[in-house]
């Protein structure tokens, strides 16, 4: 019971890999329209893309981690 409890909580932990998924499309997305409206920006549009990307990538690793967690402790 404890085994399948466990498995249930790291499958739900798991969900929020797809909103960093998500997310990261959403990011280059935006960075691939924004540069074609203004090519000129193109270095300072890119590095906050890569600032967003970091972030969302953080935020499923983070939901990963527990997800781990919750089966091996």
């Amino acid at each position: 019971m404890l085994a399948a409890a466990k498995y249930i909580g790291a499958g739900l932990a798991c969900s929020g890999l797809i909103g960093a998924g998500a997310g990261i499309g959403l990011i280059f997305s935006a960075l691939i329209s924004s540069t074609a409206r203004n090519p000129q920006i193109r270095g300072q549009l890119f590095g906050y893309a890569i600032l967003g990307f970091a972030l969302a990538e953080a935020t499923g690793l983070f939901s990963l981690m527990i997800a781990f967690l919750l089966l091996y402790s």
